[in-house]
């Protein structure tokens, strides 16, 4: 009898104590053990953010710019994945985390860009950026160029690595916009999601790589992110985290020690997902129906959306609606990808808050002069 009297008490408990939970998600006030903080959604908005201005050193967090950097060299044909990048001694001897390379050995590009994301590889760092730029200092320029395109407002680099430099310095706000500008780019990820992996150097010899993000295998929805530790800097971590359409970014720098920093980032993550979401109004490539094509090979020609409607917000709070502006017909000939129409997602008082073009999804081509004494032939 005590037995299930003290079970009804310890069930009757555990709801009271996930009620207020549940109820008061809205309410619960976030404080980060950390110098700075912030929280933010996929396209920038702040959710959340503690001291998250100030300039400090960010340590191994320094390498979301080189690896945006990086990747911006690959998108303009500079370099490619498959490169073959030659080690300099400079870069064989940097200290701190590395994957010991060999000086003078080839490595394949991507697999150092591997070694940076999933280790946090000083020493493939600087042997990618003298691939690139031709000396870390002319890489470290570029690194600056784009800080300023976008917008950071307390940065400065002096290094690719984040080893301690006297004029290095981020903060919170702006290491999670270039998170935010990183995760744009599909590769990233394939590299993020490592949890443990060897290296294998030409020799044959073999480096054990380990994910010094550990939320990618603790935290349900993280899948990228990087950390960073120096005595000036002490614990920091910018991470993401995706549930169904909603991704988050979040930011400790500074923190006391590498388990509160995990646990900040953690707390921000729940912050979020209890409180926010995204909703996809209308996919990107879904189809809207179709238009009449006059003088046209085909009578009608199917439209699509070139882009993805999309809003972000707090639970319950949105409403938004699709409006579309699509002609009754249009005049032959039609190209795949032609513009046809727009969508629109309209807040409640009608305002447009995003928009993206409705095009052809295939081509028809225009009626010939046989094509009309057919269609005579036929009717007549």
């Amino acid at each position: 009898m005590k037995k299930i009297i003290l079970f009804i008490f310890s069930f009757t408990m555990l709801l009271v104590s996930l009620i207020p939970i549940t109820a008061c998600a809205e309410n619960i006030k976030l404080d980060v053990n950390a110098k700075e903080a912030v929280l933010m959604s996929e396209d920038g908005e702040v959710l959340f953010e503690q001291n998250a201005t100030e300039k400090r050193p960010i340590a191994s967090m320094t390498k979301i710019m080189t690896l945006l950097c990086t990747y911006d060299a690959i998108d303009s044909g500079k370099v490619a994945l498959d490169d073959n990048v030659v080690a300099s001694a400079r870069a064989a001897s940097m200290g701190g985390s590395q994957v010991f390379l060999d000086a003078n050995a080839s490595y394949k590009l991507e697999n150092l860009i591997k070694s940076i994301v999933v280790c946090s590889a000083n020493d493939s760092c600087v042997a990618v950026a003298e691939h690139i730029s031709g000396s870390m200092e002319n890489f470290v320029d570029k690194m600056n160029e784009k800080a300023d395109q976008l917008g950071l407002v307390a940065t400065h680099f002096e290094n690719c690595t984040g080893l301690p430099a006297v004029s290095q310095y981020s903060c919170a706000k702006d290491v999670g916009k270039m998170l935010s500008e990183l995760i744009k780019h599909p590769h990233y990820f394939t590299c993020a999601n490592v949890w443990m992996e060897d290296f294998v150097h030409p020799s044959g010899r073999v480096t054990g790589m380990t994910n010094t993000n550990k939320l990618i295998r603790f935290y349900d929805g993280c899948d990228g992110g990087k950390t960073g530790y120096t005595v000036e800097a002490q614990h920091c971590l910018a991470a993401t985290a995706k549930r169904g359409d909603t991704r988050v970014i979040a930011v400790v720098v500074g923190a006391p020690d590498s388990k509160t920093r995990f646990k900040g980032v953690s707390d921000m993550f729940n912050y979020a997902f209890a409180n926010y979401e995204s909703k996809v109004y209308l996919d990107i490539d879904s189809t809207q129906g179709e238009v009449a094509v006059q003088g046209g090979k085909k009578n009608t020609v199917p439209i699509r959306s070139n882009g993805k409607l999309e809003a972000f917000g707090k639970k319950g709070s949105m409403d938004y609606n699709i409006v579309a502006d699509i002609p009754e017909c249009v005049k032959a000939p039609v190209s795949e990808g032609d513009r046809i129409g727009v969508a629109r997602l309209c807040d409640k008082n009608g305002n447009t808050v995003k928009e993206v073009d409705l095009v052809a999804s295939c081509s028809v081509e225009a009626k010939t002069y046989w094509d009309y004494l057919q269609q005579i032939v036929t009717e007549g």
